[in-house]
């Protein structure tokens, strides 16, 4: 009898049967509130209508067309519709299937577009599971533990994590462009650069917002030093920090930027987008894929596009994530154990420490199971697993961020208790 692999562990006790909106059900119809989204992905919701629908119809007339042997208009349609959301800079746009395999491609077009091999990412990091994508990956140590070598090339920089240093955020934004000059004339020197890559918000590194002084110093960094700017949007994308794109809380545009997550609704696809002049410079043959650009999938990133559009959802995770995060910073008023909440729209952390202020996973393992326990689904992160995440889909309302506050307080309650 085959088997699931025995590695794979859930970060809860349930087993669906079935969603939607912002719900899951299990097989004895108990409804649990979903503030996972499957990691930022079922953005529109679970099934939300006009997705399925989009999906159906197209399961219907034209399943899988390989694009680099047959055109097919989902495709078309999605490439016009994503024009309308990219940075006007941003009109080549290049698909597969996962986030992973999209940080690779977007790192295999800097190091053809500048003719250098190197790249630097930031501690904290996550950038994917696959050997290059995991390479440039920090945010802990098991995925990339047992792996290596890794891919070459790759160094890695301090990233400005304030509540870990115990500095403001001016000064951990000093001290990591600080030190990035210093890798770029020592261990990393700037003319062997090819790419920054950097997320605007680290995910599994924490739930931290790049600062947009950081970001403002690696545009003007690599505009000196002809170094190409990564923006990975794999889970800040599509609305999810309250801007189309979360690299919109600064002033400045990538020159590359990946995405995946919440483009497609649950529907396996992700991309890069760069100027023509940049893709242009992507050597024969090393674009492709099987499933790149899958035709259902692309009909389904369609559909959410127009949902998102249509129901005003990156406005409604401004609106709800900031209610969020004001109703979760009251509940950490009455937890000393809390020692920062912190997020850009309705990606929001509650980080958990000990009295001398050292990380507390124990804590926040238990506060995830209470919540689970009462119905609400949540996610851990950072290094240690001491941040607890809340990612609720695009659609939740001001009742239903109000019922997952109520139900953490109550977990908080239990789990300190």
């Amino acid at each position: 009898m085959a088997r699931l692999s025995p590695v794979l562990k859930q970060a809860t006790p349930v087993r669906a049967t079935r969603g939607e909106g912002v719900y899951l059900y299990d097989a004895d119809d108990r409804r649990y509130l979903d503030f996972t989204a499957g990691i930022g992905v079922v953005s529109t919701g679970h099934c939300h209508p006009k997705v399925v629908e989009a999906a159906q119809r197209q399961v219907g007339t034209l399943i899988h067309g390989q694009y680099t042997t047959i055109m097919h208009q989902p495709l078309l349609t999605l490439t016009d519709k994503l024009g309308e959301v990219l940075p006007p800079r941003l009109d080549s746009v290049f698909y597969m299937n996962s986030g992973s395999e999209a940080v690779e491609a977007s790192v295999r077009l800097a190091r053809h577009a500048t003719g250098r091999p190197g790249v630097i990412s930031f501690s904290g990091g996550f950038h994917g599971r696959s050997m290059g994508a995991a390479a440039l990956t920090t945010s802990g140590g098991k995925i990339r533990a047992g792996l290596g070598p890794l891919m070459p090339g790759v160094s890695v920089a301090p990233f400005p994590y304030a509540f870990r240093y115990g500095w403001s955020v001016p000064q951990a934004v000093e001290f990591a462009l600080r030190e990035l000059d210093y890798l770029l004339i020592t261990a990393a020197p700037a003319a062997d650069q090819a790419a920054f890559i950097v997320e605007p918000v680290l995910g599994e590194g924490g739930y931290v917002p790049t600062p947009p002084e950081f970001l403002a110093g690696l545009r003007e960094r690599a505009d000196r030093h002809g170094i190409l700017l990564i923006a990975d949007e794999v889970q800040t994308g599509v609305g999810r920090t309250g801007r189309f794109w979360g690299h919109q809380h600064t002033t400045v545009t990538p020159d590359i930027m990946v995405i995946a997550k919440g483009i497609a609704s649950g529907f396996p696809i992700s991309a890069i987008a760069a100027p023509t002049d940049i893709m242009s410079k992507a050597w024969p043959g090393s674009q492709g894929g099987t499933y790149g650009g899958n035709a259902v999938a692309c009909a389904a990133a369609a559909a959410t596009l127009d949902v998102v559009r249509e129901e005003n959802l990156v406005q409604n995770a401004a609106e709800q994530g900031t209610r969020l995060l004001e109703g979760l910073r009251k509940v950490a008023a009455d937890h000393p154990g809390i020692g920062d909440v912190r997020g850009l729209g309705l990606m929001v952390g509650n980080e958990f420490v000990t009295p001398a202020g050292d990380p507390d996973p124990t804590a926040a393992a238990r506060a995830h199971a209470a919540a689970a326990e009462r119905g609400l689904l949540l996610l851990t992160c950072g290094a240690t697993g001491n941040v607890v995440r809340m990612i609720p889909p695009l659609v939740v309302n001001s009742a239903q961020i109000d019922d997952g506050i109520a139900l953490w307080a109550d977990a908080l309650a239990a789990a300190t208790g």
